[in-house]
């Protein structure tokens, strides 16, 4: 990531006077934080939105994603991200990773929270490259299962990861998911993975 852009962005977004913006996570009702080993998942924060826009633009991340580069400028990707977070407020969590060093390094989501079958889909993006290999995905999602599982009601998380991605399912299997079937969306073949509660 180039330091000067971000500082750039950060600069911005105060001339722009968007510190109005309070996301209500329904994971973190009670709590303000979830902890792992190596991680802290906090909600989301309008000072996350300058690394989350470069992320976002970045090509090779974006191809990891199944998705394209974004292609919209600073102030109108905060109206829109600040639109999509609100309206999916009642089926979607999202939160920001931060490293033990307190460093905003990704971002993980819970979407598609089904209320009646208890499952959901989760996402992950380690955006920060220096992160990459060195166990902080694995402890992300790791921290989040041990979160979701022991303290609601969901049975379920599943997720979809490229089929090319080995190193993404290798993470995914590490951390309990297991490989179900193969499907395939807008011609690209992905893997489905889950893993469900185990009964006490």
């Amino acid at each position: 990531m180039k330091k000067n852009w971000f500082k750039k962005l950060m600069k911005w977004l105060n001339v722009m006077n968007e510190q109005e913006f309070e996301y209500n996570n329904i994971f973190l009702k009670n709590i303000s934080e979830i902890s792992g080993d190596k991680i802290v998942l906090k909600n989301k924060s309008i000072n996350d939105f300058a690394k989350d826009y470069i992320w976002r633009t970045d090509p090779e991340l974006a191809t990891l994603d199944a998705s394209y580069p974004l292609d919209m400028s600073f102030k109108s990707f905060i109206k829109a991200y600040k639109s999509e977070i609100k309206k999916n407020e009642k089926n979607t969590a999202r939160f920001s990773v931060f490293s033990d060093e307190n460093k905003h390094i990704g971002n993980i989501m819970l979407y598609n929270i089904n209320h009646f079958s208890k499952t959901m889909e989760l996402g992950i993006m380690i955006g920060d490259k220096n992160y990459w290999n060195k166990g902080y995905g694995s402890d992300t999602i790791q921290a989040m299962i041990k979160h979701v599982f022991t303290y609601t009601n969901f049975s379920k998380i599943y997720l979809h990861t490229l089929k090319w991605n080995l190193r993404a399912q290798y993470s995914f299997k590490k951390s309990g998911f297991n490989n179900t079937r193969e499907v395939s969306r807008e011609g690209k073949k992905f893997i489905y993975m889950e893993i469900i509660k185990q009964s006490t």
